[in-house]
């Protein structure tokens, strides 16, 4: 239709203006490029009536599908590559890379003292996971949190099992020591498929996509005076590392889980050998003035 075109444009440009008086800059900068780009698939795509009524419903049965143990909307960005994108347009400095936080983080994971054991399970295959807080320039960070969670060797986190895990299976608080070091016994943990029983999950079969991650355990290392820092380590040698359903996997933090025979050192640690040993240094950058802004 002749000026169809030109009317789209017009109502880009009225929808971009009507957010000229919001008085945060970075949001006005940011909603006014949401609806420039979003605008701009629309007009590219042409999508019928009925496909944006499926696409709104889509995203109503996300939210209805969020709870307080299961975020969807955050499950969709990540399988959209939104989540890892984010993480990598925000990464600056050398230090340890970040990657995303995934659906199964909880607000407080339990304190725990360095040594502990996450694996409230009981599981005979013991793991041991030793790791060393450093800031940028070799300084070990003394008090540092690290805020750990992970899944079971078979593959499923505690929220996704309250009648089978105890609350807090995997989880743990720690502080690091004055060398900044922290480790924790645990189990090697399993690649797994993330949730499929939503919304997620139809997106994923539509496209014949694969729902499963590597084998990881997550961080989140907070420090006086340095960037919050979300990460991963992932099992070596494990399924799925060049295909994450999250797009989350980088070299860097591929880890080695070697098995250790050596009794003594099994006892220092207060396991049983055999068992498995994750060594690892995390860097953590210095805050940045946009960061303090």
């Amino acid at each position: 239709m002749p000026g169809t075109d030109e009317a789209a444009k017009a109502l880009t440009a009225a929808a971009v203006d009507s957010f000229r008086d919001t008085p945060d800059p970075r949001l006005r900068e940011l909603l006014q490029g949401l609806v420039r780009h979003l605008h701009g698939y629309v007009r590219e795509l042409r999508p019928t009536i009925q496909e944006w009524e499926y696409a709104v419903d889509y995203l109503t049965a996300v939210g209805h599908t969020c709870d307080p143990t299961r975020q969807e909307f955050i499950l969709l960005s990540d399988v959209l590559g939104v989540s890892m994108l984010v993480e990598t347009v925000n990464e600056e400095g050398g230090g340890t890379e970040s990657t995303v936080l995934g659906p199964f983080h909880v607000v407080e994971s339990p304190q725990r003292e360095s040594g502990d054991t996450i694996d409230l399970m009981g599981t005979e295959a013991p793991c041991v996971v030793s790791l060393r807080v450093t800031s940028a320039d070799s300084r070990p960070l003394a008090g540092a949190s690290v805020d750990v969670w992970q899944c079971t060797e078979d593959g499923f986190y505690d929220v996704q099992q309250p009648d089978v895990q105890p609350p807090g299976n995997g989880r743990g608080l720690f502080r690091a020591d004055d060398e900044g070091r922290v480790w924790f016994r645990t189990v090697v943990p399993s690649h797994y498929p993330i949730p499929t029983d939503g919304p997620v999950g139809v997106l994923l079969d539509a496209t014949e996509r694969h729902p499963y991650r590597p084998a990881h355990i997550h961080f989140i290392v907070q420090a006086d005076g340095h960037r919050t820092l979300t990460t991963h380590i992932f099992v070596a040698d494990g399924p799925y590392l060049d295909s994450d359903a999250v797009f989350a996997v980088k070299e860097s933090l591929v880890v080695g889980f070697p098995q250790v025979d050596d009794e003594e050192k099994a006892r220092t640690y207060r396991v049983t050998a055999p068992f498995r040993l994750a060594e690892f240094d995390i860097i953590v950058d210095p805050e940045t003035d946009q960061d303090t802004r």
